[in-house]
């Protein structure tokens, strides 16, 4: 097994970047403490923008496990057995 196939995600920056501002979307610090109104289906604009960037967040995150951890478990298996 070549060492470049297994990948290092935790040491790329851009996606510590994406997770440091999707977690600064999530917390509605940029509304004012008075901002009620306007509603958006049933929940205050900043209720509403902490869901959507919380759902955003769970896509973010689901998407990195799938597609920036590359698990080989068979192949790991494999060296540890023959070392």
């Amino acid at each position: 097994m070549k060492h470049n196939q297994i990948k290092e995600p935790i040491k790329k920056v851009w996606i510590w970047i994406g997770l440091v501002l999707l977690v600064l979307a999530i917390v509605p610090w940029y509304f004012p403490s008075s901002a009620v109104e306007p509603f958006i289906l049933g929940f205050p604009l900043w209720a509403f923008i902490s869901t959507v960037f919380s759902i955003v967040f769970c896509g973010y995150l689901s998407w990195l496990c799938v597609s920036q951890w590359n698990i080989v478990e068979e192949e790991e298996e494999q060296m540890k057995g023959g070392e």
